[in-house]
C-alpha cells in the first residue's frame, strides 16, 4: 500500500516585524513544517507502524531547493522519502491558488498511483482549506475533509472517518478508496523527530521535479490568484490594571464588574 502525504513550509512571523513591498521581510521570518501537515505525516506513518501488510509513505511539497531543510522533518518522523515540485516559473506568482497546488499535486498523483492521499485541513499562513477537496476532484477519488478520526485497516476496501462540522457536528461517513482525507489538528499526537530518525532522514530519497518532469507547463497553469495589498492590521486595545494587594484588587474588579453591569 502506499500512502501520499501532501506537505507544505510555511513561514511564523515574529511579534515585531516590518513590510517591505507585498512581503514581510525575510529577517522576521522563520520556516516549519505546516502543523496540520503534521498531524498528516502522523496518521500515515501510524497506518506503517500498526500494519502488517508493507506500507510506503511518501511526501510531496510544492516549494523551491530552501524548503528542503523543512521537509526533511517528515522524513525524519517515519516517512520513506519525498518529492519536491518547483519551477522558476512559480516564483513569479504572489500566491499560489488551492486549484493551481492541486493540479501539480494531481500530476504527482498520477505518477505515483497512492492509494490513499492525507493533507492537512489547511496552512497556516493563507488557510484556504480547499486544497485537499480540489485534489480529490482533479483526480477523481472519493474524499473526506476535516477528518479528526480514522479506523482503517490496510487492505480494506473502505475506511471509516470523523469528521467536524460546524457548530460541534461530527459526521460519521464511510468512503472507499482510493480517496483523499484532510486531517485536522487534534486527530493524533504529532511525535518529535528522534536523532536517529534526523539523521536517517538525510540519507533519504528527496527527489525534485520540474513542471516537464510531471507534463505541466506553467502557461497550463491558472495561476488566478494576485497578491495586491499587504499591511498590518490595526489593534485597538482597552486594558485597565487594577494595583495593590489582593483585597484591593479584587474590590476594583467588582466595581468594574458593576459599571459594565455583570455583576448584580
Amino acid at each position: 500500500m502506499k500512502v501520499l502525504v501532501t506537505v507544505s513550509e510555511v513561514a511564523d512571523v515574529d511579534d515585531e516585524f516590518e513590510i517591505d513591498g507585498l512581503e514581510i521581510d525575510s529577517r522576521y521570518l522563520t520556516y516549519d513544517l505546516n502543523e496540520w501537515d503534521n498531524y498528516a505525516v502522523e496518521e500515515a506513518v501510524q497506518l506503517d507502524e500498526e500494519s502488517e501488510e508493507e506500507v510506503e509513505v511518501v511526501t510531496a511539497t510544492i516549494g523551491p531547493e530552501r524548503t528542503e531543510e523543512t521537509i526533511r522533518q517528515a522524513l525524519a518522523k517515519g516517512a520513506d522519502r519525498a518529492i519536491r515540485v518547483w519551477d522558476d516559473s512559480l516564483a513569479d506568482a504572489s500566491v499560489l491558488d488551492p486549484i493551481t497546488k492541486a493540479t501539480i499535486l494531481a500530476a504527482v498523483v498520477e505518477e505515483e498511483d497512492p492509494d490513499l492521499v492525507l493533507t492537512g485541513v489547511q496552512t497556516g499562513d493563507y488557510a484556504f482549506g480547499a486544497t485537499g477537496v480540489a485534489l480529490a476532484s482533479q483526480i477523481d477519488y472519493g474524499w473526506g475533509a476535516v477528518v479528526n478520526y480514522l479506523d482503517y485497516e490496510v487492505g480494506d476496501d473502505t475506511a471509516e472517518v470523523h469528521r467536524e462540522l460546524e457548530g460541534g457536528v461530527e459526521e460519521l461517513a464511510e468512503i472507499r478508496l482510493p480517496a483523499v482525507l484532510t486531517i485536522q489538528t487534534g486527530i493524533n499526537e504529532p511525535r518529535y523527530a528522534s536523532l536517529r530518525g534526523i539523521r536517517q532522514a538525510q540519507s533519504k530519497p528527496l527527489d525534485a521535479h520540474g513542471l516537464e518532469d510531471l507534463g505541466l507547463s506553467a502557461d497550463e497553469l491558472p495561476l488566478d490568484l494576485e497578491l495586491t495589498d499587504l499591511e498590518v492590521p490595526e489593534v485597538e486595545s482597552d486594558v485597565e490594571f487594577f494595583e495593590g494587594g489582593a483585597e484591593e484588587e479584587a474590590a476594583q474588579l467588582a466595581d468594574l464588574l458593576r459599571d459594565k453591569g455583570v455583576a448584580s
